[in-house]
């Protein structure tokens, strides 16, 4: 099938024009998001349509956000998602070798222009976008030439070539891994060894792809990336506990310590909670109180609290976690409040208020009701200001009226 000929009306392309957004990333990563959302819903009707238009958005992208500051790195995540779905888009399509090669060469030469860069992770995905072997091996003998010389370890000769990724994923995708190992023989940097690690797994010598991704480690290496890749050959060999104990933590890394349980229970649902919490606790030392979230979340809450005392605890995190459970949990509200009390006694915290004590303490205090354990709740919180001075005795000041006895 041959892509249509009529340009279609694509709401992004007035949107996406070079320079079009001003400093701000908000409203860039909103129209990031709306244009991916624009192309996905044609896809359903019309995929080649949707592909050409994937293309079309990718060639602008990088233009329009020129102006955007993207030192939070909030817009180039935005762009790396949308990378990654619109490049399924394009490798779905069932378009023709002539269409697909078109594509190719359009996005080709809007990398090469890209210079901020915003789409360099299309290097890294140009196997998926070359949709067969024989395409991709194609390309692979278009660009092997000048990235031998770009992976030179003789200097004169080494240096950035655009092309490089493109070439090394054509390579795997075509299946010519021993020709990848060979081109990455001397090769340090792990950006490129990587290939040379996945060509060795995809070839089966997957103790061998192992040693060399851990040989790579390093203060230029992508720590993460590395465990990754490894945990995902252990895990393609059945070998199951070995990826847990050895990668699990470091590969599924996430924004919040909550998000990386998640991941990790995703991906190993046949360990249990308390197995993932206690590897996960163990892979961050110092850092037990951060995992609170998690162990509440998969209903670990004795586990919780012991992990929110060993370690500074957000207050407001716990004092949540207190009125959430008041009813359903209340032995657990009582010692998730106080928990938080003490820590806030401590001084620990960001600007926090006296609506933060009362936050913590009410829920503690609608539980201990429940229970009958009114008075054992204010001796305890009597206990907390005796013991610390910290806080600017924040606690024993706004709770004063609390805890004369009753």
């Amino acid at each position: 099938m041959a892509s249509k000929k009529a340009a279609y009306p694509w709401v992004f392309c007035a949107r996406f024009r070079a320079n079009a957004f001003g400093w701000r990333s908000r409203p860039a990563i909103t129209r990031v998001r709306e244009a991916v959302a624009e192309i996905k819903k044609v896809a359903k009707s019309d995929p080649i349509v949707a592909a050409d238009g994937a293309v079309l958005f990718l060639e602008r992208v990088s233009p329009a956000l020129a102006r955007v500051d993207s030192s939070s790195g909030a817009i180039g995540s935005a762009v790396n998602r949308a990378i990654e779905e619109l490049v399924a888009v394009i490798a779905a399509a069932p378009a023709d070798v002539k269409t697909h090669e078109g594509w190719l060469e359009r996005l080709y030469e809007a990398r090469a222009a890209d210079e901020i860069p915003y789409i360099e992770r299309l290097g890294d995905l140009w196997g998926e976008l070359c949709v067969t072997k024989e395409i991709a091996s194609r390309w692979a003998d278009r660009e092997i030439g000048i990235t031998r010389h770009a992976l030179s370890p003789d200097p004169r000769e080494r240096g950035h070539y655009h092309g490089t990724i493109a070439c090394l994923a054509s390579l795997y995708r075509a299946e010519r891994h021993a020709e990848l190992v060979e081109l990455l023989e001397p090769e340090t940097f792990w950006h490129y060894k990587r290939w040379a690690v996945k060509a060795l797994a995809a070839m089966g010598k997957k103790a061998e792809a192992l040693r060399l991704a851990e040989s790579s480690r390093g203060p230029w290496t992508h720590e993460g990336d590395v465990a990754r890749l490894c945990e995902e050959i252990l895990l393609s060999s059945g070998l199951v506990d070995e990826a847990f104990a050895r990668y699990a933590a470091e590969a599924n890394r996430a924004g919040t310590y909550l998000a990386t349980f998640r991941a990790v229970a995703k991906k190993y649902p046949k360990k249990s909670p308390t197995e993932l919490l206690e590897r996960l606790v163990e892979s961050t030392p110092g850092d037990d109180g951060k995992w609170f979230a998690a162990a509440k979340d998969a209903g670990l809450l004795d586990a919780a609290i012991m992990l929110a005392k060993k370690t500074p605890t957000d207050p407001r995190t716990l004092a949540r976690a207190a009125r959430d459970h008041v009813a359903k949990a209340p032995a657990f509200a009582i010692e998730a409040g106080l928990v938080a009390l003490e820590w806030i006694a401590q001084g620990y915290g960001y600007e926090l208020t006296s609506a933060d004590v009362w936050a913590a303490y009410t829920p503690a205090k609608e539980a201990a009701d429940r229970l009958g354990a009114g008075a054992d709740l204010r001796a305890r919180v009597r206990s907390i200001v005796r013991s610390y001075t910290g806080g600017e005795a924040i606690v024993g000041h706004v709770l004063h009226g609390q805890l004369a006895d009753a």
